[in-house]
C-alpha cells in the first residue's frame, strides 16, 4: 500500500495540533473554573457597581462641556471598583481607558455596556439627582416621567443644575433662614448638603414605633411650608438660559414645520406643549428633541460609549500565567519533538542517501545509485535519480567513445595525407595526378566527417535549420536514385525507385535528399554485387512512407536498437571496404525528427534490411 509523504506530514501536523488543542483546553478550563467561582460570588453586586460607574460618568457629562479631564475620574472609579472602564466616541476613538493609563491595553469588547448622551435627555432618560447625596445619573424614565417629557417637560428635572458658587452661597443663607423659621414654629429642621445642587431643608415630622426618625423635604409654595423662601428652589441662571434657548429653537422649528404648540410657564421655566394637551405628532417630537439637544450642546459633554470589563481575567503575563503557559508550551514542544524525531528520521534517511549519491556524482562517480524501498514520493524520487544517473553514465560512455571514434576517424585520413606529402617531399612518391587524386579523396573524407559532426552539433543544440516548401516526395526519391546510380553500378548493385506519383508534402528537399542518400549509401555498401536496392514512396493514411530496402546480408537483432547511435556500426571493422564514420544514421534520425517524422528499421540476417521513414502528408 502506497503511503504518501504528504499524508504522513499531514498526520504529524494533526497530531501536534491535537496536542496543542488539548493543552489549550486544559489551561482554559483550569483558568475559567477559577474565575467563575469568584464571578458568581460578585455577580449580584456587580450590577450595582456598574450602575454607580454609569451614574458618576453621566454626572460628569452633565457638568462639563467636554470629556477633557475625565481620565482622573475613570482611573479612580477603576481602582475603587476593580473594573476596566473605557469611554470612546461614537466613531470608536478612545476618550479614556483605565487599561491604557499605564501602557497598552487589550482590545475593547465588541459591544458597549451603555451610551452616555447628556444632550438627549428626552429620548428615554432624564438627569436625576439625589438631593442629599448629590449623585446624578441617567436613569430610565418611569411612566409618569415619560408622560411629563411627552408634553414638553424641560430637560432640567432638577432646577438647581449648574449652580454657581454665588448661587450656592445665597441658597445656603436662605436655607438657614428657613430652618430658623421652622424652629420658631416649634418644628425640628436641619440643613442637608446637596453638593453642587444646593442645600436642602429637612424637617423631622415624627417617629415610628421602632424609634426611627422619619423626614421629608418640604415643597415651596405649600401653605404649611411658608417658611421656605421662593428662591431656595428656583431654577439656576444656567438652567433658565438653556431653557430659554431650547424654547426659542423649538418654537422656530415648530413654526417652520407648521406644527401647533403652546407655552406653559411654571416654576421659572417654560415648557413647549401641544395645544390643549393634544397628542404629539412626529414633527412636534422632532423639533422639541432637536431643540433640546442643540441647547445643551455647549454645556454638556458629547455622546460617548461606555465599555466595562473585568480586571480579574486570567493574565498570561502574570507570574502564575507565565509559569502555567511555559509548562504547557514545554509539554507540547516535547511531544512534538518526540513525534518529529521518530517520524522525521524515517523521512530524512532516503533524502540523506540521495544527497550523498548526488555528491559522489559531482565528484565523478557516475556509478552512484541509491537503494529504493516503498512507493511514496521519496521512492519515486529515488527511482528518478537512479534513472538520471544511468542516463548520465551512458551518455558519459557515449561521449568518451565518440571522442575516441572522432579522433580515430580524423587520424586515418590525416595520417594518409601527411604520409603522402612527406613521401612526395622526400622524392619517394612522385607528385603526379594519381597522388593528387588520392589526397583529394582523403580531404573529402575529412570534409564529410566535419560536416556530419556539424550537423549533429546543430541538431543537439536545436539549431538545425529547415526551409520547408511544397515538394513531390516521388521526385525527390528519383533524384536520390539518380545521384547514387554511378556508385551502385561501380559496386555491381542495381538501384531503382518505386514511388506513387505525385506525393506532395511540405519538407526541406535538401534535408530529405540527405536523409534518403545516407540510407541508400549504406544499403549499397552492405549489399553484395548482383543485389538490388529499392527506394519506395507510398501513401499511408495522412502520412507518407519512404522506404529503402535491400536484399543484402541483413543485420543481427542485437544491433538493431543501436543502429541510430553515433559511431555505432554493426560491422566493427574499420576497413575502407565498409567505409563510413558511423554518423550517417544518427544524422538521418535527427533530420527525420526535425520534420516531425519517425524512422524505423526491420531486418533479418540473410534477407536484407528495410528502413522506413514516416513523414506527415502535405
Amino acid at each position: 500500500m502506497r503511503r504518501s509523504v504528504l499524508i504522513r506530514f499531514l498526520g504529524l501536523s494533526l497530531a501536534v495540533a491535537l496536542g496543542a488543542v488539548i493543552a489549550t483546553a486544559v489551561i482554559a478550563t483550569y483558568s475559567t473554573s477559577e474565575q467563575l467561582q469568584g464571578e458568581i460570588d460578585t455577580n449580584i453586586s456587580q450590577l450595582q457597581v456598574d450602575g454607580d460607574i454609569y451614574a458618576q460618568l453621566s454626572t460628569y457629562a452633565s457638568d462639563h462641556a467636554s470629556w477633557d479631564g475625565v481620565d482622573e475620574l475613570v482611573h479612580d472609579l477603576a481602582e475603587g471598583t476593580g473594573r476596566r472602564i473605557a469611554l470612546t466616541t461614537a466613531d470608536g476613538t478612545v476618550i479614556a481607558d483605565s487599561a491604557t493609563l499605564l501602557g497598552a491595553g487589550p482590545d475593547l469588547p465588541s459591544m458597549p455596556a451603555a451610551t452616555i448622551n447628556a444632550r438627549d435627555q428626552g429620548a428615554g432618560a432624564v438627569i436625576s439627582t439625589d438631593p442629599v447625596s448629590g449623585v446624578a445619573g441617567r436613569m430610565p424614565l418611569t411612566k409618569p416621567a415619560l408622560q411629563a417629557v411627552a408634553v414638553g417637560l424641560p430637560f432640567v428635572t432638577y432646577k438647581s443644575w449648574g449652580l454657581t458658587d454665588d448661587e450656592l452661597r445665597q441658597r445656603g443663607q436662605l436655607a438657614e433662614q428657613a430652618v430658623a423659621c421652622y424652629h420658631a414654629q416649634g418644628q425640628s429642621a436641619t440643613v442637608a448638603s446637596g453638593g453642587k445642587h444646593g442645600p436642602q431643608v429637612v424637617i423631622e415630622n415624627g417617629q415610628t414605633v421602632d424609634g426611627v426618625t422619619v423626614t421629608k423635604i418640604p415643597k415651596p409654595g405649600a401653605a404649611r411650608d411658608a417658611c421656605l423662601p421662593a428662591g431656595l428652589n428656583a431654577p439656576s441662571a444656567k438652567a433658565r438660559h438653556v431653557n430659554a434657548d431650547e424654547v426659542r429653537r423649538a418654537v422656530s422649528c415648530l413654526r417652520a414645520a407648521g406644527e401647533p404648540y403652546s407655552l406653559n410657564n411654571g416654576d421659572g421655566l417654560t415648557v413647549v406643549m401641544p395645544p390643549d394637551k393634544a397628542e404629539q405628532s412626529a414633527g412636534f417630537l422632532r423639533c422639541t428633541s432637536t431643540a433640546r439637544s442643540e441647547a445643551l450642546a455647549p454645556y454638556v459633554a458629547p455622546e460617548a460609549r461606555l465599555f466595562l470589563g473585568s480586571r480579574s481575567t486570567f493574565n498570561v503575563f502574570s507570574t502564575e500565567g507565565l509559569l502555567r503557559t511555559a509548562a504547557t508550551a514545554l509539554g507540547v514542544l516535547l511531544i512534538a519533538a518526540l513525534v518529529m524525531v521518530f517520524a522525521g528520521r524515517r523521512l530524512v534517511r532516503p533524502i540523506l542517501a540521495l544527497t550523498g549519491a548526488a555528491q559522489r556524482m559531482t565528484n565523478g562517480d557516475h556509478a552512484a545509485r541509491v537503494p529504493v524501498a516503498g512507493k511514496d514520493e521519496v521512492a519515486r524520487l529515488g527511482h528518478a535519480f537512479n534513472a538520471m544517473a544511468e542516463s548520465i553514465q551512458q551518455h558519459d560512455h557515449q561521449r568518451k567513445a565518440m571522442v575516441s571514434d572522432v579522433a580515430h576517424e580524423l587520424r586515418t585520413p590525416l595520417a594518409n595525407i601527411k604520409g603522402y606529402l612527406v613521401a612526395s617531399e622526400d622524392g619517394v612518391v612522385p607528385l603526379d595526378r594519381e597522388l593528387v587524386t588520392s589526397l583529394l579523396e582523403e580531404t573529402g573524407l575529412l570534409e564529410r566527417l566535419v560536416a556530419d559532426l556539424q550537423d549533429l552539433a546543430l541538431a543537439d543544440a536545436g539549431m538545425l535549420r529547415l526551409h520547408p516548401a511544397p515538394r513531390d516526395l516521388a521526385e525527390l526519391a528519383g533524384q536520390v536514385v539518380a545521384a547514387h546510380r554511378p556508385a551502385a553500378e561501380a559496386a555491381g548493385v542495381r538501384v531503382s525507385a518505386a514511388a506513387d506519383s505525385p506525393a506532395p508534402a511540405i519538407v526541406d528537399s535538401a534535408r530529405i535528399r540527405q536523409a534518403l542518400g545516407n540510407l541508400v549509401s549504406n544499403a549499397i555498401r552492405f549489399t553484395p554485387a548482383g543485389g538490388h536496392v529499392v527506394v519506395g514512396v507510398r501513401r499511408d493514411g495522412d502520412d507518407y512512407l519512404l522506404t529503402v530496402s535491400d536484399n543484402g546480408s541483413g543485420i543481427d537483432a542485437e544491433h538493431l536498437p543501436h543502429l541510430f547511435d553515433r559511431f555505432y556500426r554493426a560491422e566493427h571493422s574499420r576497413s575502407r571496404a565498409t567505409g563510413g564514420s558511423g554518423l550517417g544514421l544518427a544524422i538521418t534520425k535527427h533530420l527525420v525528427e526535425a520534420h516531425h517524422g519517425t524512422i524505423t528499421v526491420t531486418s533479418h540476417p540473410g534477407d536484407g534490411s528495410t528502413f522506413t521513414i514516416r513523414l506527415p502528408g502535405g
